[in-house]
This record gives C-alpha cells, sequence and structure tokens, in this order.
C-alpha cells in the first residue's frame, strides 16, 4: 500500500485537509490492522461524515421506501415534489445512511428539493445486484406515491455513483420510466480495475489503493459474477437514451479515470453530460460541504446544473 500524501497539494485549502486526513488514518488502520472484521471496517467508514459541518434549517426522519430502509434528509421550504434518491458509496460494503446524510442535506438544501438516502442491503452477505434491486425498488415506491420519475434523481458517491448511474440502466432495462437525472460523485465504475490513474495518481489518493479495490469486488461481485456486466460495470453499459448525467471527481483520486471514461462512453451515446474534476482534490471532496470552499463550490455549480 503507498503511503499516504502528507503535503498539502499547491492551491488547495487548508480545510480541505480535513477529507485527506481522515482518508489517512484508515488507510493507516487498514494496513495495520491484520483481520479487520466486517464489523470494525464498517464501523470506520462510519466516520465518514465527520469534515461535512451539519447543514442548517434541515430535518431528518427515517423510513422504509420500498423494503429498503433509509434516511429523509428535509431541508425547510424544499420543494417535496422533487427527490434526491441518494445511493452512498462505500465500495458496496460499507458507509450508510447515516455516514451520508449531512452530505445529502447539504445538496439537497442547494438544489432546494429533498433527499432520501437509502440504506441498501450490502455486500458481502448480499452481493450484487441486491444494491441495484434496492435502489429499483425504492425509485418505484416513489413513483408509486405520485412523484414524478422525470422528478427524481439518482444521485451517489464512489460506489453509489455506480449504482446511481446501474439504477438507471436497470429501469430502463425493465422498460420503467426513468429519473430526470443522474448525478454521480468520483464514481467507481471499473470493477477490472484497469484505470490509468489507479498507477498515476496512487501517490496522491489517500485512501484508494488496487489491493482495497480488489477486496471490495470480490465481496460483491464473488467468482459468479462477470466484472464487464453492465449492471455491475457501467463503463460496460450501453447509454443510448440515458438523462442528463452529471460526474465529479478529485483530480489527486486513483479514480479519476473512471469518471471521464463514463463521461466520455456517455457523451458517444448522445448522453447530455457535465464533467467537473477539481484539481488536488480527494475521492469524493463534496464531504468537506461546509467546511472547505471547493466542495461549497462544487455543490454550487451541480444546483446550476440542476436548475438548468
Amino acid at each position: 500500500m503507498t503511503a499516504a500524501p502528507s503535503t498539502r497539494p499547491p492551491g488547495c485549502s487548508t480545510e480541505s485537509d480535513a477529507l485527506r486526513a481522515l482518508y489517512a488514518d484508515w488507510a493507516d488502520i487498514i494496513a495495520t490492522t491484520p483481520g479487520l472484521t466486517t464489523r470494525l471496517f464498517r464501523s470506520i467508514f462510519d466516520e465518514w461524515h465527520q469534515p461535512t459541518r451539519e447543514p442548517e434549517d434541515v430535518t431528518y426522519r427515517e423510513e422504509t421506501v420500498g423494503g429498503v430502509p433509509g434516511i429523509w434528509t428535509l431541508p425547510v421550504g424544499a420543494d417535496t415534489s422533487q427527490v434526491l434518491l441518494y445511493l452512498h458509496g462505500g465500495g458496496f460494503a460499507v458507509g450508510s445512511a447515516a455516514s451520508h446524510r449531512k452530505l445529502a442535506a447539504h445538496v439537497a438544501k442547494a438544489l432546494g428539493v429533498v433527499a432520501l438516502v437509502l440504506d441498501y442491503r450490502r455486500a458481502p452477505e448480499h452481493p450484487h445486484p441486491a444494491q441495484v434491486e434496492d435502489g429499483v425498488a425504492a425509485f418505484t415506491a416513489l413513483t408509486d406515491r405520485g412523484i414524478a420519475p422525470a422528478a427524481i434523481t439518482t444521485i451517489g458517491d464512489s460506489a453509489g455513483g455506480n449504482l446511481a448511474i446501474a439504477v438507471a440502466l436497470a429501469l430502463r432495462e425493465r422498460g420503467g420510466a426513468l429519473p430526470g437525472r443522474v448525478v454521480a460523485f468520483s464514481p467507481w465504475l471499473d470493477m477490472e480495475n484497469t484505470g490509468a490513474t489507479l498507477v498515476t495518481n496512487d501517490a496522491t489518493d489517500a485512501l484508494i489503493t488496487v489491493p482495497l479495490l480488489e477486496g471490495m469486488i470480490a465481496g460483491v461481485l464473488g467468482a459468479e459474477i462477470d466484472p464487464r456486466t453492465p449492471l455491475a460495470n457501467p463503463l460496460h453499459a450501453d447509454f443510448t437514451g440515458f438523462p442528463p448525467l452529471y460526474v465529479n471527481a478529485g483530480g489527486a483520486e486513483s479514480l479519476l479515470d473512471d469518471a471521464t471514461r463514463v463521461a466520455a462512453r456517455a457523451r458517444a451515446a448522445g448522453v447530455d453530460v457535465t464533467v467537473s474534476v477539481v484539481d488536488g482534490m480527494q475521492h469524493v471532496f463534496p464531504f468537506l460541504a461546509g467546511t472547505a470552499p471547493e466542495a461549497d463550490a462544487e455543490i454550487a455549480a451541480l444546483a446550476t446544473w440542476y436548475r438548468g
């Protein structure tokens, strides 16, 4: 495992150190703790919310939607007919609605809408496609309640960015209505680990390593599922007829190529694609919402895109 970077990249805010330091701490724990159990691994990643400032004027409500538990983030004055269906990151195995509720709330508040952060079933207990199925079930339940499909945005980070894309692809496969928009923060898509930035950004990414990804892939795909399966690896999907797509990534992260490759593939299929890469930033840098100016500027840019 490459040592986490200890210096701040040129031009990055002092405040952005918070996420880099958290990732470096996790990387050290993972590297030095033999026999790390799934429970403890999940406990570590439930700290993901720490760099995110609690947003003001937002309340929360737990609810099971379509058989999937989750947390609603409800900004004061938000348009409740517009919903962000948020799928958390964590390699399909860790992360939770609790670890991501503050991030989702910041995004929902900036967009003037509400968000539902799902606690979908996690690997390895529930391998692919359980996570996609839970996203589809929640989407369908929201539409059954009268929410227009086009008023729902599937959104997620890392593995959740994969799911935000895959849920829309799965809905299309089933002949259903699609979400109006899809947003992917630092999506992890490549189940074959072929991205060039896994090598070129290895020294600047404070968390992601190929061995970490290999472990996550083994947990969610096992030995039976082809890593080129489009609903598991959207880099092999047909994006014809896909909704407008917003993709971002940090310039320092090892998964940068996943974001740029999916954007290129979708654009080649005629999709309206917006890509935002912010120099020096780490994986899922919007977690710095309310803390670092880079994250706040990114969320503001997303809000402009959403309203456009």
